[in-house]
């Protein structure tokens, strides 16, 4: 069920957004109701559990954090 005045006022800030901004927002909105993806239970992950040494680990998540921790201001 909508709230009458969440409706409105999404309907009211969608005005002032762009074609492009618009296709993002319904883009976000059809995110937040589709299902999640099954995933992989954690029992069946254990078997990976202490496969990598440390610098191996200390390697991948340096290589994590340089990709995903960086903030693209034309992003969102």
């Amino acid at each position: 069920m909508v709230l009458p005045a969440v409706k409105e006022q999404i309907l009211k800030d969608l005005d002032h957004l762009s074609p492009e901004e618009q296709k993002r927002a319904a883009h976000l909105v059809h995110e937040l109701i589709s299902p999640l993806p099954k995933g992989t239970p954690g029992k069946d992950l254990l078997r990976f559990s202490g496969i990598l040494d440390k610098e191996s680990a200390d390697e991948m998540m340096a290589a994590v954090e340089e990709a995903f921790e960086q903030v693209d201001p034309n992003e969102w």
